[in-house]
């Protein structure tokens, strides 16, 4: 046990803090507050109000993919995650324990991925896993000394009335899709071939690619806008999240696009004809052991019939057995630049009036990806315990990966805001234009780097670091 957890059994910590929902956000959050000294108290609806997507009651249960993105140093996800491991995050040691093989992505086991991050929760001394629904936040915060609300994009009903109040009615809902699984002893693999993207098709890659010829991706696109869907209506583009569209909305948007999109064939060979083919599906290994495969992109609104039968006319697919269908589901978030602060916490009237400081993590805040997600928790978790302290984090460099994320989020002059990933669009741009892209990349990371070792020191220096929290002075 480290330390700071004796030190603060033995004195009787008297600070506590609500999380709301035991997701990656929550769940990284708990873990870092619990670790400075503070006591958790973490609510998680689920297994007794279940969601439309989730199938347990574990904590950080992940549903639309299991892929963490790029692993690349010079990648934005990359960068992201040169934090989460700089930081301490304990959600990404855990994603490395449990990784699956994905090219050069981080994709995990999430079903021992899951099993493993609640063992952690369930384990901590200073943690109180509850399973119940939040339906009043004002509620929720009573005796604790803050709040921070990390439901997610599938907070309940209830949750996102209350929320709506506490925000002064400024938050929105929007539809997300999960793509389906399908068991990999149903594949047809004298058809599919295994590479990951631009790399030789010589060498065994890490995920399995469906191609289709011509006339094949003519008569799949056909069926596909044709097919009959669970929402009859056309969605607007403000309605739909534009990163994580159903693939048949995309294909109504044009005959061609998924070609250039999801299943686009670009740097892959097809061994049968030694050619680039005409369009390819990828698909991803969801365990470790590859008993099931994602199909990449394809999140989806079809009907489950609909699915079994659109879907099997992808070449290598005629028999797939389904382990899970796509889904859609509704997504929750707030106006985060008119709302929230660069510490996440929450700057409304009503909020202010509660007495006790609210932070939001997570989707529900206003960032997309699963790695933003835990990232923002162990920001949360940083803003919070400063607070308790009656201190002041230090502020995120906007040269970080999560610091550029941050301060769009934040801005006031950001209009029509929609939830983003990290990505070098929003990194502050060099005053010397660098030219090639790949040396321009390579550049974002090493300045980065810096930016993220000048915040890690005023972190240490803060009492706030990982280091720190198992120090016992850290918590008194």
């Amino acid at each position: 046990m480290r330390w700071s957890l004796c030190f603060a059994i033995l004195v009787g910590m008297s600070q506590s803090v609500t999380i709301v929902g035991a997701g990656l956000a929550g769940s990284e959050a708990a873990l870092q507050l619990a670790d400075r000294g503070v006591r958790v108290r973490l609510v998680e609806m689920r297994p007794k109000t279940p969601t439309l997507v989730h199938v347990t009651g574990c904590c950080a249960e992940l549903v639309c993919s299991n892929s963490l993105k790029s692993e690349k140093p010079d990648s934005a996800a990359g960068m992201l995650k040169r934090e989460l491991a700089e930081l301490g995050s304990q959600l990404y040691a855990q994603a490395k324990l449990h990784a699956v093989p994905a090219g050069g992505a981080l994709a995990v086991d999430r079903t021992a991925f899951a099993e493993a991050v609640t063992a952690l929760v369930e384990a901590h001394p200073l943690i109180d896993l509850v399973h119940e629904e939040v339906v009043d936040l004002v509620q929720a915060a009573e005796g604790a000394d803050a709040l921070v609300v990390a439901a997610g994009p599938l907070a309940s009903d209830a949750l996102a009335a209350s929320l709506s109040r506490l925000a002064g009615e400024e938050h929105l809902a929007f539809y997300d899709a999960a793509a389906p699984i399908v068991m990999a002893d149903s594949l047809d693999y004298a058809k599919l071939f295994r590479q990951s993207r631009y790399e030789d098709a010589a060498d065994a890659g890490d995920y399995l690619n469906a191609p289709f010829s011509r006339e094949e991706y003519d008569a799949f696109v056909d069926e596909l806008v044709a097919a009959e869907r669970v929402i009859r209506r056309d969605f607007e583009t403000r309605d739909l999240f534009q990163a994580c569209q159903p693939i048949e909305e995309i294909a109504r948007k044009g005959h061609d696009a998924p070609r250039f999109g999801t299943l686009k064939p670009v740097g892959l060979t097809d061994p049968r004809t030694g050619h680039r083919p005409w369009a390819a599906l990828q698909l991803r290994a969801e365990d470790a052991h590859g008993s099931s495969y994602n199909l990449v992109g394809f999140q989806t609104n079809l009907t489950f019939p609909e699915q079994r039968r659109v879907f099997r006319l992808i070449p290598g697919l005629e028999n797939a057995e389904f382990a899970r269908y796509g889904v859609m589901h509704r997504n929750t978030f707030v106006d985060a630049p008119r709302l929230l602060d660069e510490s996440l916490r929450l700057r409304s009237p009503e909020a202010e009036r509660l007495g006790v400081p609210v932070h939001l993590a997570g989707q529900i805040a206003g960032t997309e990806g699963y790695c933003e997600a835990i990232r923002s928790g162990l920001h949360v978790a940083f803003a919070v315990a400063a607070e308790l302290r009656g201190a002041q984090a230090p502020a995120l460099p906007r040269e970080t990966a999560f610091g550029a994320l941050l301060a769009y989020a934040t801005d006031p002059a950001v209009k029509d805001y929609q939830p983003m990933h990290v990505n070098f669009g929003i990194l502050p741009p060099f005053e010397q234009r660098i030219r090639n892209k790949r040396d321009r990349y390579a550049a974002y990371a090493e300045r980065g780097a810096e930016a993220l070792a000048a915040y890690k020191a005023e972190l240490a220096a803060r009492g706030l670091s990982s280091d720190a929290a198992a120090r016992p002075e850290a918590s008194s």
